[in-house]
């Protein structure tokens, strides 16, 4: 199994694989190729027992149940999600015994939404979607949080900031523990330097450029095996690893944009009907892989391994695993990052991801509610040792770097299951981390993406059309696929604009204006404020 094999299954399929990512963990991440051999998904059976549980030492402890995903970690062999020494160690730190469901990561959405239909539910789920939340509180399913945050939760109030705690709150009332994004973006572009000196050509910047390397790297033999083998450029289906040749026309999929005073949606814009024709025009001239519309993330791993694919839009830790993988194969290869593709008018970049990357929520019923809270803010505590491990057996401190023992560190990358319930970064240790892992270019990476994010402009609670019709407004997509392939004219897209505005996008627009003029005046009241107290 490839890194990116293993990447799917822990990120899940969001509505498509082109943008939002969950769940998203640095470890499962940074999986080197040898552990992906070895990855699989399994479920859990739920225990239904409340009954406490004897410490040790002859204590009884409370019990609490939790459903969290697994993010496709596995365990040593002797071990699961409910016997483990990152477990163990976090029941001995907060005198709670813990007992944890794992739904399967490909249906663990359509899970949460079984078990609170059911009549046992436990007393915490981490759950992804904003919509999915948004359902359950304005169902009343779910308890608000402020006095036990207040009363149990001192490293939550302190890690989060206010304004993440903000997009958490109905009527004033906090529904839910957030867990956040390390990272603000995901893609950035890579090619073979050794291609490119083989070939006379240098790193494109412009769109043009980038059409002639494509083109080259397709057509021109670019590995010199006399064989015409080689991928001008390859996405993964549903468009994914699209998003800097959106960037270049100024726009990105799912994603709003302020244009006049007003939020606009991405997939609607005119630029991304341009983005569209470039693309058409690439796939109809051979350039844009013929059978990109089937690639998992496994196949495009495979195909950079071995040599097929020479420019892509990676995401930043494909340095630790396809890239890697490939220049093992082939020792002359060479990979450097590019500039993102700046199209005809300047523009250039790509996605972001949001700042909250999941929601930690008790169900109404919860009789261990101040113990969730307990166990949630032990994690936001004791943040260095769940990230990086046990201190001075997987990693140790040599002045002021990390040393890691990679092969212990891998053995235990299952604690991200239990820290990534509340990630709360930490920017020096974040790049300690990542260095200490290798000469992979991982922070810089992450650097010129953060530079080069063109952020959503709506970042508000989905709004109460969201619900209602982006399951219909989701399946119109699949005709940019169509229109890049020649089965559908560009002309189609017009149709789609249409179509999307009819089916509930024009409602959906409304609301999220509603909330920008909101969010405008509450901005422009602070900044008063702010003001007047200098």
């Amino acid at each position: 199994m490839s890194m990116n094999q293993a990447n799917t299954r822990c990120k899940r399929e969001p509505k498509t694989t082109r943008l939002r990512i969950r769940p998203f963990h640095w470890a499962a991440c940074l999986l080197p190729l040898s552990l992906m051999l070895s990855i699989s998904i399994t479920g859990c059976s739920f225990n239904p027992s409340k009954s406490p549980s004897p410490s040790g030492d002859g204590r009884v402890r409370p019990e609490i149940q939790i459903v969290i995903s697994n993010l496709g970690m596995t365990f040593p062999e002797g071990m699961d999600e409910n016997d483990n020494r990152y477990l163990s160690y976090i029941k001995e730190q907060t005198g709670l015994d813990i007992q944890v469901n794992t739904p399967p990561t490909e249906v663990y959405d359509e899970k949460l939404d079984v078990i609170m239909s059911s009549g046992n539910l436990p007393d915490m789920l981490h759950a992804y979607e904003p919509v999915w939340f948004d359902n359950y509180v304005k169902q009343g399913a779910l308890l608000p949080l402020d006095d036990l945050i207040d009363q149990y939760g001192p490293h939550l109030k302190a890690k989060i900031p206010p304004e993440v705690w903000d997009r958490v709150k109905y009527g004033g009332k906090i529904y839910a523990v957030p867990s956040l994004n390390e990272v603000t973006g995901i893609e950035l572009m890579y090619a073979r330097k050794d291609w490119l000196d083989r070939l006379g050509l240098d790193p494109p910047e412009t769109l043009d450029e980038y059409y002639e390397v494509i083109r080259a790297f397709a057509q021109d033999d670019p590995d010199g095996n006399g064989l015409q083998d080689t991928v001008g450029l390859t996405f993964t289906a549903n468009l994914g690893r699209s998003s800097p040749f959106f960037g270049a026309f100024g726009t990105q999929l799912d994603t709003w944009f302020e244009r006049d005073g007003k939020l606009v949606y991405g997939n609607i814009l005119p630029e991304t009907k341009e983005a569209l024709g470039f693309l058409a025009q690439l796939y109809q001239e051979g350039l844009l892989e013929r059978e990109f519309p089937l690639n998992l993330q496994t196949n495009l791993s495979e195909k950079i391994e071995y040599g097929k694919v020479g420019l892509f839009s990676a995401t930043w830790y494909d340095t630790r695993g396809p890239i890697a993988a490939n220049m093992k194969q082939d020792p002359n290869a060479r990979w450097i990052p590019l500039e993102y593709p700046t199209g005809p008018k300047g523009d250039k970049g790509v996605y972001g991801i949001d700042v909250i990357r999941g929601y930690n929520v008790i169900p109404a019923s919860s009789t261990h509610a101040a113990e969730v809270i307990q166990l949630l803010d032990f994690i936001a505590s004791d943040y260095k040792t769940l990230k990086l491990g046990f201190e001075n057996e997987i990693w140790r401190q040599d002045g002021d770097r990390i040393v890691t023992d990679f092969a212990l560190h891998d053995e235990s990358l299952y604690r991200g299951i239990y820290q990534s319930l509340v990630d709360v970064p930490d920017e020096t240790l974040f790049k300690l981390r990542l260095d200490s892992l290798g000469d992979f270019n991982l922070y810089n990476n992450i650097q010129t993406i953060h530079r080069n994010i063109m952020p959503n402009a709506f970042y508000g609670i989905p709004t109460p059309a969201m619900g209602k019709y982006n399951e219909n407004l989701d399946r119109l997509e699949d005709v940019f696929v169509k229109i890049i392939m020649g089965i559908e004219p560009l002309d189609a897209f017009d149709r789609y604009v249409e179509q999307w505005k009819a089916a509930g996008g024009s409602e959906i627009t409304k609301e999220v204006n509603r909330w920008y003029e909101s969010e405008s005046r509450r901005m422009g009241n602070s900044l008063d404020l702010e003001g007047g107290e200098r």
